[in-house]
């Protein structure tokens, strides 16, 4: 749809995941909706990321944390069939499990993780270092201890993005890319309007998602969460596929906060590092070096890979490591869903429906209470 200045229901700062899955789930409900991205939406932190789904049980999730990822869990087979059907674009879901690794320390090192997923439950499977290297021929032998977790998934970000960017076009919510939201006009505590290069975005309800950027935006209004970017660096390797090529990996392989995902067409995200470098999105020699290091550690026969390209983003890092997600103090009709860090995509589903719930006055879908915007403010 043609971007343009207008009145709508509401308005969302923000073109990340973050920002498209909440526009595309307001619009489901009928609503005039319009999107505002200072650049070109979805090619923040969440095309930087790997498309990881860890999993949950919302009937035994005990945190903040764990009701969030649960409640996207439940929603993600829904989301993305949704999606396909609406857009013919495959956001390439699938869910063959994981494994979490480690190459050193002791055989117990995992043993706590391994607890607080299954008092979470969520299926959990302790491996031998021998067994994880049956499932995960390439493993490096030299692995200590790991576990598997069956209900592990993944999404490709851009497909991803291409099929909300599709599904918001289909139920007519205006994307407005290099739109820059410029200031706020209120009236009260309520905002009235946001001007922006292109003219003013009038709307009864406005939701802030602008992930790294979002601090700003949410100071001209009043205390804001804190909200900083940190730069995760990834490489994209290509290794050729069949009987006379080293055996790939098949599930996504996690090392702490490193990963390894398998796409299954001969690439392998390898991510990521996490600098606090300000705003630079820059790739480093040393950023790279790292991550080709723990590769090759990880799976030896990625060794002959290909780099096919590196790129960094920048992800909005919170205070306490949680999203921000309510309304803020400072104007009544603004929703704050910012501060997901590394997990924006893969909370992406239950975070639009929460913020989907506070636009519509609805019960929300899990408790609030440990997102609450006015938990922390700026320092």
């Amino acid at each position: 749809m043609v971007s343009s200045a207008g009145t709508y229901d509401c308005v969302v700062v923000g073109g990340g995941v973050v920002g498209l899955s909440s526009a595309w789930e307001l619009a489901g409900t009928g609503l005039k909706v319009a999107v505002l991205d200072q650049a070109v939406p979805g090619r923040e932190s969440s095309w930087a990321g790997a498309g990881m789904l860890p999993p949950g049980n919302l009937a035994h999730a005990r945190t903040g944390e764990e009701r969030l990822r649960s409640l996207s869990h439940e929603l993600w087979p829904q989301w993305v069939a949704t999606l396909l059907a609406q857009t013919g674009i495959d956001p390439g879901f699938r869910r063959d499990g994981g494994l979490e690794i480690r190459l050193g320390g002791a055989p117990q090192a995992l043993d706590e993780e391994i607890r607080s997923w299954h008092a979470a439950g969520v299926e959990c499977e302790p491996l031998s270092a021998q067994a994880a290297q049956a499932l995960e021929p390439a493993l490096t032998p030299h692995l200590v201890t790991a576990y598997h977790l069956p209900d592990f998934g993944q999404v490709r970000n851009p497909r991803l993005l291409k099929a909300l960017q599709a599904g918001c076009a289909a139920r007519g919510v205006c994307v407005c890319a290099g739109t820059p939201a410029l200031q706020w006009e209120r009236t009260g505590d309520r905002v009235q309007r946001v001007l922006t290069p292109v003219g003013p975005f009038a709307a009864a309800h406005f939701v802030v998602a602008a992930g790294a950027w979002s601090e700003p935006l949410l100071t001209a209004l009043g205390p804001a969460p804190w909200v900083r970017p940190m730069r995760g660096q990834i490489v994209l390797l290509n290794q050729p596929t069949g009987p006379e090529f080293p055996p790939l990996l098949r599930r996504p392989i996690n090392l702490g906060h490193n990963y390894l995902v398998p796409r299954g067409d001969g690439r392998i995200l390898v991510g990521s590092t996490e600098e606090d470098v300000g705003y630079d999105r820059r790739n480093t020699a040393g950023g790279v070096a790292g991550l080709l290091e723990l590769a090759c550690q990880v799976a030896p026969s990625l060794a002959s890979a290909t780099i096919e390209r590196t790129w960094a983003g920048l992800r909005p890092r919170s205070i306490d490591g949680l999203p921000y997600l309510g309304k803020t103090a400072a104007a009544s009709n603004v929703v704050i869903a910012t501060g997901h860090f590394r997990a924006g995509l893969q909370l992406s589903p239950g975070t639009a429906r929460l913020v989907r719930n506070l636009v519509r006055d609805e019960p929300p879908a899990i408790s609030l209470e440990a997102f609450d915007p006015a938990r922390v403010g700026a320092d």
